[in-house]
């Protein structure tokens, strides 16, 4: 034998060693597969290895590519509650147990969805009653990476008292009522980021190559290019000196009985090269792992962290759902969000609001998608905290969406948006849809949230009427202002917090809404809108920097 063949030979022993069945965590024991569907099943193996997937009396074979990967398709199976055994044998056998054949939904977003059942109203009351075998949940880590990754840590669980208060909240809700509702198991993959972008879950190349988005490339490259890893080491380094140095005056504190010391002021570093608002980091480090398990589809609730750029939102939610829907290659599978709540503080008078824009750009993607829907909750959040603790309202706004849709449930699912607004003389006459059966206000009989304008565009507070009466009437609505003799627009709920009290005879929020094409307060083309009024103020304090610099440099001559 010569020296060559040895070590080749040797060399194919130890890769045959070291070869072995390897699977992704989102396939594993207790999990849920999706019903009637053919979903798919994957992992890795040596390349050239022969792999066999048993399930519901059912083999399906492939063979591992030479990167290692094989997936096969499992024939489309009926619910089932029972647990089963699926066994894949390649060059070694894995038998995943406890397996459920039911509903399968992924819960994405930023913090509003991570929000977990431990820190809602009636925590306690929650998570003593989550006692559901049926209910499966998986949460994905959060990995902000630009390179792809094809795995994660976790793994699938029962729902139960012990695992749920760190799950979100509006997902464990919102798939406890489909699990009741149904009867049938349910499984739900946790995957939010809170404070995340949406650009942040969309595929890098894909935005770098939409003209659409190349301003927002764009602002993340002069980021990108101004970062530091040293100078960010450096800042980590003195606020982990000061959260220590502040530990310890807390401990000595408590041992002389006295008052704590304040903590640190601000926020630890945020490495914006690992983070949740890089575009393309989410996708990369999250989303990827768990792209191809059969699902029935996604609950989402984000754009707080976009508001800011809500013009920009309307061509970008729009182009992530169906980004997600290409990847997964599932076809249209349904995708529902949470509006925006109403946050922060009342405003005295109408006018803009980029968070009312951002609504309005979560609603116009209802009509560039399929299968989409969103459920409005400007009346369940808190001016002075940016996550509300009421998620089981949300959750079921949600629910009832799905119910009707994917379910054949006939329930009241839709909030009433404006179908028609025709001005005569100095009143508006609205119409809206998806009020059968008229509309209501609550908590005084008077409508409130509506503004009105003239020619001028200046926006005053209206008076409003339903038509037919506050408690039982008809789906319409006329507004007017004694101070606009010829208005030319309305808008409703349009500001950060809107006071507003119109809904459906069956209990949904009026969706927000505007009649006008005013510019809008996010468009960086807008000369009065938020950001040529930043960049102004940008000039502004780099001349101030600017001239104190000439001045200290006269001085010293």
């Amino acid at each position: 034998m010569t020296p060559r063949f040895l070590l080749l030979t040797f060399a194919s022993l130890a890769l045959t060693a070291r070869a072995e069945l390897k699977l992704p965590a989102i396939i594993g024991d207790n999990m849920v597969l999706q019903q009637q569907q053919a979903n798919p099943i994957w992992g890795w193996d040596a390349p050239g290895t022969d792999v066999s997937v048993t399930f519901n009396g059912k083999t399906k074979t492939a063979k591992a590519d030479d990167k290692g990967k094989w997936t096969v398709k499992l024939d489309p199976a009926p619910v089932n509650a029972k647990p089963a055994t699926l066994s894949i044998k390649g060059s070694s056998t894995r038998e995943l147990k406890n397996v459920l054949v039911g509903e399968v939904w992924i819960c994405s977003g930023q913090s509003n969805m991570g929000f977990t059942v431990e820190r809602t109203w009636d925590a306690d009351l929650e998570v003593a009653q989550a006692k559901h075998p049926l209910i499966r949940l998986i949460s994905v880590p959060q990995v902000g990476t630009q390179e792809i990754q094809d795995d994660f840590k976790g793994q699938w669980e029962e729902c139960s008292p012990t695992n749920v208060g760190a799950f979100t909240a509006v997902g464990y809700h919102f798939g406890r009522i489909l699990h009741e509702m149904l009867g049938v198991p349910v499984g739900l993959i946790d995957n939010a980021w809170g404070g995340s972008a949406c650009e942040a879950w969309v595929r890098r190349d894909l935005l770098e190559n939409d003209p659409r988005f190349k301003p927002l490339v764009e602002r993340f490259k002069k980021v990108e290019d101004s970062f530091s890893q040293e100078a960010f080491d450096k800042q980590a380094a003195a606020y982990q000196k000061k959260l220590d140095e502040y530990q310890v005056a807390r401990r000595e504190a408590a041992k002389a009985r006295k008052p704590a010391p304040p903590a640190p002021a601000g926020r630890a570093p945020q490495n914006m090269m690992t983070g949740q608002k890089r575009p393309g980091n989410l996708y990369a480090g999250v989303l990827h792992p768990t792209i191809g398990y059969g699902i029935k589809g996604v609950v989402w609730y984000q754009g707080e962290s976009n508001a800011g750029e809500a013009k920009e939102y309307r061509e970008l939610f729009p182009f992530m759902i169906q980004h997600w829907r290409n990847e997964w290659k599932q076809g249209d599978f349904p995708f529902y969000w949470v509006q925006l709540a109403d946050f922060k503080a009342h405003q005295a008078e109408p006018g803009d609001s980029d968070w009312a824009e951002l609504r309005e750009a979560q609603t116009l993607s209802m009509s560039k998608l399929p299968k989409t829907g969103q459920c409005i909750i400007t009346d369940l959040g808190e001016a002075n905290d940016i996550h509300p603790k009421n998620k089981r309202d949300v959750a079921e706004r949600l629910a009832r969406w799905a119910l009707v849709n994917d379910y054949g449930q006939k329930l009241v699912y839709r909030s009433p948006e404006l179908k028609d607004a025709k001005f005569n003389g100095n009143k508006a006459l609205l119409t809206f849809d998806f009020a059968p059966n008229g509309l209501r206000t609550v908590d005084i009989d008077e409508p409130k949230g509506f503004a009105i304008c003239g020619e001028d565009k200046k926006w005053v507070w209206a008076q409003a009427a339903i038509i037919g009466g506050s408690k039982k009437g008809t789906n319409q609505i006329e507004v007017s202002s004694p101070s606009v003799a010829k208005p030319v627009a309305v808008r409703y709920a349009w500001s950060d917090n809107p006071v507003c009290n119109v809904y459906s005879a069956e209990g949904l929020p009026v969706t927000p809404f505007r009649t006008d094409d005013f510019p809008m307060m996010t468009d960086h083309a807008n000369p009065n809108g938020v950001h040529a009024q930043a960049a102004k103020r940008a000039e502004e304090v780099n001349a101030r920097l600017e001239a104190r610099k000439k001045a200290a440099a006269a001085k010293a001559k």
